[in-house]
């Protein structure tokens, strides 16, 4: 298959740190590649992928900047043959190739809205536009109004390597952006409260330090430490050494990667239960979710009785980079086959 790729415009593919569409649409194009399919995809000019790469011309989402880069994504789509065209960025930039008998798979990583949908729908020809959520919990809000199916977000299991055994003094892990929504002060409560060690890794938005200033920052010492963002390197170290990866969230995540980096470690999940937590820990298995702190807090104490080879184990089965490629390309060949 020849088969088009677009990405957002603001960061390459892959990302160097943050990035976790990104780093999902590198690990598809690489298994895609491998397997022998032609993929072109358009993306941020610094990105590194193995296969055609047409870079955008702006990297941001102003009005103007859309225009161009619809212009250069649909003069690339007629100029060459495809047989389908898979979305991970703006939908607006396919609406010229909606209504044209071509195949478009428009992938959602986070809550959809519903009118773009209905829009989109309205225009395509019958059996031409498909959805997928990374969860079920998205592919749920998409369902009512377009046809949709469930691909989980991968991992590349290479990356990661299996600890079998925490060591005693074997810290808790949050991983992600500090920010309220990700609960970063829930993970420092959680560790105060278990009386474990907490080291805290991500980038702090801007818009949010106020709240590493007043809510994370008066908390760190001996205890509790901020190591700042981390690359895939010591992500690998830095997960696979944890007692656990704390996902205390006060949103419904639409997926949470870091969940199953960490698992691909072997390493427990803790999650509160929302969004796509309860779709990907296996509860008492890969870890544990609860719907409050308190009880999150009772589970620090059994997070050691659990089997990390195991974990990673089930991690490859289902989120692995290879079974997920292979969900996408059966998707693939029942959209071409059906329009």
């Amino acid at each position: 298959m020849k088969i088009a790729i677009t990405a957002d415009p603001e960061l390459p593919v892959p990302p160097v740190l943050y990035g976790g569409i990104e780093r999902i649409i590198a690990m598809l194009i690489e298994g895609l590649v491998n397997l022998g399919h032609e993929v072109v995809l358009f993306a941020h000019k610094d990105s590194v992928v193995p296969c055609q790469l047409i870079p955008y011309a702006a990297a941001d989402n102003r009005l103007k900047s859309v225009v161009i880069n619809t212009i250069i994504i649909n003069k690339a789509l007629l100029l060459q043959k495809f047989d389908i065209i898979h979305s991970f960025g703006r939908m607006a930039y396919l609406l010229p190739q909606m209504p044209l008998n071509i195949p478009i798979l428009m992938s959602y990583q986070r809550e959809p809205t519903v009118s773009p949908i209905k829009r989109a729908v309205s225009l395509s020809l019958k059996n031409t536009m498909s959805f997928t959520g990374c969860s079920d919990y998205i592919t749920a809000k998409i369902q009512p109004f377009a046809i949709a199916n469930t691909i989980h977000n991968c991992v590349d299991m290479s990356k990661y390597s299996l600890l079998t055994k925490a060591s005693e003094d074997a810290p808790l892990v949050f991983l992600g952006r500090i920010e309220p929504i990700k609960g970063t002060h829930n993970a420092i409560e959680i560790a105060i409260k278990a009386r474990r060690k907490l080291i805290i890794a991500g980038n702090i938005p801007i818009e949010q330090a106020d709240y590493f200033k007043n809510r994370i920052k008066p908390f760190l010492d001996d205890q509790i430490t901020y190591i700042g963002a981390v690359n895939d390197h010591q992500k690998n170290e830095l997960l696979g050494k944890a007692l656990a990866l704390l996902m205390p969230i006060e949103w419904d995540e639409p997926f949470g990667i870091v969940m199953i980096e960490a698992m691909a470690c072997g390493t427990p999940v803790l999650g509160l239960n929302k969004g796509a937590v309860p779709e990907v820990i296996e509860q008492g298995i890969t870890g544990y979710y609860a719907d409050n702190i308190e009880d999150l807090i009772k589970k620090v104490g059994q997070i050691e009785s659990l089997d990390r080879t195991k974990i990673r184990s089930i991690t490859h089965d289902r989120f692995s980079k290879e079974v997920v490629v292979k969900q996408y390309i059966s998707l693939y060949q029942k959209m071409i086959g059906s329009k």
